[in-house]
């Protein structure tokens, strides 16, 4: 252990560093992001406790909702932790640019095997730990847990997330000697989208809006009855449940063996993993760095003179020509747009199937309330694909940003490129979405415009926050640009789109109320009112205007700092 500890010293050194640097900004930065992690934290605890408070309400099937729902909430980590382990296993044990110097001290591999592999596990599952905690919470809470279950809980979650970590290393160990390490992360990410996909469309097709149709309570009545059916006894998932379940029902039971025989897997499956890789790992990482200094000379050209027909200066058209290029030659980028596409797909069909004829409220109301709250959804529907894509823009650059800056381009030039680049995809994508979502739904004319606009804008506003943060808060350094969207600037730009989108709906909500109950009732709108709607619009083109500029400005400024 003394000498895994030594491998891992520069990770803990290196995160000691990032604390101490900027130490006047240090304060602020933690408190903000301690108030965004307990407004998560929050959020999740009052959703499942919501959830669960009702489920207890319901006599005979209730504790067989809550149990089911635990399963569902485990399969559902235990997978996210396997997809997530193999993805940052990739990265850390062949990927990484420092392999060459650890693999040249003198050192057994099985431990600097399990140096990476212990690095690569804290990498790929402390996210799911800490936002899943607020679920375990809820159920300790709901149903008034005693400190056995909270031992147990502390317990179990160690063993759940190095058994997950370890069977996703173990199918890299293995696959890695097939596939070239740089391929078969493509081909990862590539397979983690079509899953997610078919879960997306095996969910809808299950249509759940039925739960709301009194018609159909004898065939939900037989299925409830089929959630009385155990679970597997061969998975991971059900050890951990069975562990957890009877100390909140008040039983022991066989608590304790299923915990014990979690703890044992996980041994047995890191013993495994770790006498494989004595035979493997070696292999796998000579292969990986040969088939990434091979892959560095291809030269895959795209065609030019597509930038000739568009009006801007020949600097401008070459910026664009190089962010496209970049764009579809890496895979984990293009690829996603098959995601995209589901996204849209699955998006439209709720709205179409949304059982609105049914409710207990009018119609024609129900409809137009749904397409102003469909403006919020399809914000932030857009926030998050700008995170994934338009945030790391700017730390895509990677090392050869000194060529950008050597070159007689303004920085300012340089990131408002990068916002038109963006900004014509989004705002088709978001088009789609809130057009022909309203068509679905057979809103007013003055509802489809207002939303048409209002979403336009949006664009605009979370486009420019995704550019400007992410040139404020750059990382040139980064293997992974899916880890850009995890770190301060990902979590600042998040917040910032919620406080933006929150102010537009908000703001929006009294004047587009009042206009439409006027029309409704045909009624005239006394005066005060038009000033008061008036004032509320231009409160809302002001704080468009402000997400458009600011960020901006920041990012120039912060580059400029940066490079001075």
């Amino acid at each position: 252990m003394e000498t895994i500890l030594t491998l891992l010293k520069p990770r803990i050194w290196a995160f000691g560093h990032r604390l101490h640097r900027r130490p006047e900004a240090r304060t602020w930065v933690g408190l903000l992001l301690a108030f965004a992690g307990l407004l998560f934290w929050a959020g999740i605890f009052a959703v499942f406790y919501r959830v669960l408070a009702y489920f207890q309400g319901i006599e005979g099937f209730g504790d067989i909702l809550a149990h089911k729902l635990l399963s569902m909430v485990l399969v559902t980590f235990f997978a996210i932790l396997i997809f997530s382990s193999i993805l940052t296993a990739l990265s850390t044990l062949y990927l990484s640019r420092d392999l060459p110097l650890i693999h040249a001290a003198p050192v057994a591999i099985e431990k600097i095997f399990l140096g990476r592999w212990i690095e690569s596990t804290f990498d790929s599952c402390w996210m799911v730990v800490l936002f899943g905690l607020p679920v375990f919470l809820a159920y300790g809470v709901v149903y008034g847990a005693g400190l056995d279950y909270y031992t147990a809980l502390a317990c179990s979650l160690l063993p759940f997330c190095l058994l997950a970590s370890a069977m996703g290393t173990l199918i890299v160990l293995v696959v890695v000697i097939c596939l070239p390490a740089n391929r078969m992360r493509d081909i990862f990410l590539l397979l983690s989208m079509v899953v997610v996909i078919l879960l997306y469309f095996m969910f809808r097709f299950m249509r759940p809006e039925r739960l709301v149709d009194p018609e159909a309570l004898a065939s939900l009545s037989h299925y409830l009855s089929s959630l009385k059916t155990p679970g597997s006894p061969f998975l991971p998932t059900t050890w951990t449940l069975e562990a957890l379940w009877p100390l909140l029902t008040g039983k022991r039971d066989m608590a304790w063996f299923y915990l014990g025989l979690s703890v044992s897997g996980t041994l047995s499956m890191m013993f495994l993993q770790t006498k494989v890789a004595r035979l493997l790992y070696f292999k796998g990482v000579s292969k990986a760095q040969v088939a990434g200094h091979s892959r560095l000379g291809r030269n895959r050209a795209m065609g030019k003179g597509w930038t000739r027909v568009l009006p801007v200066s020949r600097k401008i058209r070459v910026l664009l020509a190089k962010d496209v290029k970049r764009f579809f030659r890496d895979n984990t980028q293009w690829s996603q747009l098959f995601l995209m596409g589901a996204l849209i797909v699955v998006y439209l069909y709720n709205f179409k199937v949304l059982p609105v004829e049914k409710a207990p409220i009018g119609t024609f109301y129900l409809k137009n309330i749904l397409a102003f709250l469909n403006m919020g959804l399809a914000g932030f529907v857009l926030a998050a694909i700008t995170v994934r894509f338009v945030f790391p823009a700017v730390s895509m650059e990677g090392q050869a940003f000194w060529v950008l800056r050597s070159a007689p381009i303004a920085l300012k030039t340089f990131l408002w490129v990068k916002f038109w680049s963006y900004v014509g995809p989004l705002l088709i994508l978001s088009e789609i979405l809130i057009v022909f979502s309203n068509r679905l739904l057979s809103v007013t004319p003055f509802m489809m415009g207002l939303s048409t606009m209002t979403v336009f804008f949006m664009v605009l506003g979370i486009t420019a926050m995704g550019v400007g943060l992410g040139a404020a808060y750059p990382n040139f350094h980064l293997e992974n640009m899916a880890q850009a969207a995890t770190g301060f600037g990902g979590m600042l730009f998040m917040m910032l789109c919620v406080g933006f989108i929150g102010s537009v709906i908000l703001l929006e909500a009294g004047p587009v109320y009042t206009i439409f109950m006027a029309r409704l009732r045909g009624n005239p709108i006394p005066l005060i009112h038009w000033v008061w709607i008036t004032l509320s619009f231009a409160l809302v083109a002001g704080i468009h205007v402000l997400a458009i500029c600011w960020p901006m400005r920041l990012g120039v400024k912060r580059l400029s700092q940066m490079e001075a």
